[in-house]
């Protein structure tokens, strides 16, 4: 998938109506509720239609390719049967372009990718298009130019090779786009509009990246701005030469690509580019690069998935529609992925495409075939009676995030790190992974109300995650039961008192058995057992622990892995 950790993203792209048509070579409805039903084929929807300005809604966020013109058109020439099957898009050669890197980048800004696309027809409608094809994916995709950013560039003005380098802020000055007057970078942060919104990316490093040619003609300032001489791109520019740079080198060349096929849809010939870098783990790279995928997936899994009883020529012609390539053997079907469709992970994600192409509305709906009753599932139960009997004991029920970072998990707590789940693409700090205990969670609560009358007492019954090799995502949910006792006079009798009441209304015996712990004070801490296994940890609070999160008061709790007690 592709997006935010935690949000998915519903972009909105603009299109001339005309100019999507042309695109897709044939006729469209201009009524928006029958333009909606051919758009749904992309997930799209008309949200205005208004001065031949057609706004869609993709409901989709996972699907950049779908966020241009070009995009939708290639694909609703499939769904439409105008053109099936997998778009080959090709290099035609070597465009001479040469670009050497910087060393001092790798810890600013270290990847940049580039293509040429030569003999392009850049109308209006097609300039508009793609701007704000540039304008969508730095701000979603490129995760608001931080993690990419992309700049266009009238390759006839060009003289490579290229530089991409690193200069002091003040070292270099230049036409910004749309300005007419010289500007340092460290200017153009305090002046021009892209650097007051963008220049937070890059003004807290000693060195700034800029993109110049073999004259010392300047490009552009990623990630802020063109320059108004080379970075402006008119109706009467054939050959574009475009650039990405960024701190992904995944993400950059998934940027790339899209913009790449976007121009050649346009009728623009692909000419690649030699990106040379200085790093230990990366050398020479030759851009852009179209590398399709080669997915196998079982044969009855579409049927199975669907609920439908598709013939392997219903399967292969609607993988074809969805702009696969595709064969089928009565056992498997081969599938060639696009090198555009960056969304694909998983097997589901192509059988999908396939209830697309054949139509959701076409899917005659059924009754379930086996009766079931709905009921609360067993861990629902227990949790619900263990929320009864803390609320019972004077508890206050809180829920906190599952999301948090290493810091609150492990630093603040006095322990050692551990593997836990962690977001791959963290949009913030604060939430960088998965809980794998809960009592961080309520300590944080407290840090938080610390203005509020105490005694505090708080539990939670919620989930953590761990590792699980068993498991088809190498993880696995577990039910947690958390409480803290704070207040002046609290300690580890008065909170085994509470776990002795727990257990005594699930009808459960534990033992205690002496243990060290980091977050608590030693010979004040206690591992608890049932049948002989550890199902949890009790104890009072380690005052450095309590220093960590600014706590004032003495506090001791208790947490129980409630999966496991009724597990054994």
């Amino acid at each position: 998938m592709v997006a935010e950790a935690g949000v998915e993203i519903m972009p909105t792209i603009e299109v001339i109506f005309n100019d999507l048509q042309r695109l897709v070579g044939s006729r469209l409805p201009r009524e928006p509720e029958k333009l909606s039903e051919v758009l749904s084929y992309v997930k799209g929807e008309v949200e205005s239609f208004e001065d031949e300005v057609v706004k869609i809604e993709i409901k989709d966020g996972n699907r950049p390719d779908l966020w241009t013109v070009e995009g939708v058109a290639r694909e609703l020439k499939g769904a439409l049967g105008i053109e099936k099957g997998l778009k080959a898009y090709k290099v035609e050669g070597y465009s001479t372009v040469e670009v050497h890197v910087d060393p001092k980048l790798e810890k600013i800004r270290p990847y940049i990718g580039a293509a040429v696309i030569k003999n392009v027809k850049l109308n209006n409608d097609a300039l508009r298009g793609v701007i704000n094809l540039q304008e969508k994916l730095d701000q979603t995709y490129g995760r608001k130019r931080k993690r990419t950013s992309i700049g266009l560039y009238n390759f006839d003005l060009v003289k490579p090779p290229l530089y991409y380098s690193a200069v002091k802020p003040t070292a270099v000055s230049f036409v910004p786009l749309d300005f007419s007057e010289k500007m340092s970078l460290k200017e153009i942060l305090e002046k021009h509009p892209k650097g007051l919104e963008f220049g937070h990316i890059v003004k807290n490093q000693h060195f700034w990246p800029i993109f110049t040619d073999s004259k010392d003609q300047i490009l552009s300032f990623p990630p802020i701005i063109n320059s108004n001489d080379l970075g402006k791109v008119t109706e009467e520019v054939e050959n574009v030469l475009i650039e990405v740079t960024g701190t992904s080198l995944e993400t950059l060349m998934n940027t790339l690509t899209i913009v790449t096929v976007s121009l050649a849809d346009r009728g623009g010939k692909i000419y690649s580019a030699k990106i040379f870098y200085p790093y230990k783990d990366v050398k020479t790279v030759v851009t852009p690069k179209f590398e399709n995928k080669t997915m196998t997936i079982p044969t009855k899994l579409f049927n199975e998935i669907l609920g439908l009883n598709l013939s392997l020529k219903d399967i292969t012609d609607n993988l074809k529609k969805a702009r696969y390539g595709a064969s089928a053997t009565p056992e498997r079907v081969i599938i060639e992925v696009p090198c555009y469709r960056v969304d694909i992970m998983h097997a589901v994600d192509v059988i999908e495409d396939v209830g697309i192409m054949y139509g959701y509305n076409n899917i005659e709906p059924r009754w379930p075939q086996l009766a079931t009753i709905g009921e609360t599932s067993q861990k629902e139960k227990i949790s619900d009676l263990v929320r009864e009997v803390m609320i019972g004991l004077g508890f206050q029920e809180v829920l906190t995030f599952s999301m948090t970072n290493k810091e609150h998990l492990f630093d603040k707590m006095c322990v050692e790190k551990m593997a836990v789940v962690e977001v791959s693409n963290p949009k913030t700090l604060t939430y960088t992974c998965l809980r794998n205990w809960l009592i961080p969670s309520l300590i944080e609560f407290l840090s938080n109300n610390t203005h509020v009358e105490y005694p505090q007492k708080i539990f939670e019954v919620s989930d953590c995650v761990l590792f699980d090799e068993r498991s088809e995502t190498k993880t696995r949910d577990v039910r947690k039961l958390a409480c803290i006792n704070s207040h002046s006079t609290s300690n580890f009798n008065e909170t085994k008192a509470v776990l002795d009441s727990l257990f005594l209304n699930l009808a459960l015996n534990y033992q205690l058995e002496e243990i060290r712990h980091g977050s608590f004070i030693e010979g004040r801490t206690g591992k608890i057992l049932v049948k002989g296994e550890k199902v949890g940890i009790i104890g009072e609070l380690n005052p450095e622990v309590l220093e960590h999160w600014k706590l004032g008061t003495p506090s001791a709790g208790f947490e129980v892995d409630l999966d496991k007690i009724f597990e054994i």
